[in-house]
């Protein structure tokens, strides 16, 4: 487990008491897939079928998908690459990061685990402070 895994199923436990932080913090313990790339520094002209042809050589995309504002519809410029299997991932990750796609160098890393988030006004309510100074 993680460090900072650790330290937020303990906060969430001082905070709450109840079994829905024992069962976000079990959500860590067991080891993620590394089957998924996040990848950043896209250019605003990569569509999806750009970016699986970029990353197909390296194994068999089962998705991509780019993030794209609500407001504009343009590219964040970020999306993510998911891969069959692990060592595929993996061999598309060291070679492709760091690499020129259209003009801009992609940023490529595993993808974490998208954890349940709540508002921070509410989120530390109880220890009484807010980002580290009293209310």
């Amino acid at each position: 487990m993680r460090k900072t895994s650790l330290i937020h199923c303990f906060a969430r436990q001082v905070i709450r008491s109840s079994s829905s932080s024992s069962s976000y913090c079990r959500s860590f313990s067991s080891s993620p897939s590394n089957n998924k790339l996040f990848v950043a520094g896209l250019s605003w002209s990569v569509d999806e079928k750009s970016l699986k042809e970029a990353f197909s050589s390296f194994g068999e995309v089962s998705e991509v998908r780019i993030m794209y504002d609500k407001d504009s519809g343009r590219s964040r410029g970020f999306g993510f690459v998911n891969f069959s299997r692990e060592d595929e991932a993996s061999s598309a990750k060291d070679a492709m990061d760091g690499k020129a796609l259209l003009g801009r160098p992609l940023k490529v890393s595993f993808a974490l685990d998208k954890v349940n988030r709540e508002p921070l006004n509410t989120r530390y309510s109880n220890r009484g402070t807010t980002f580290g100074r009293s209310r």
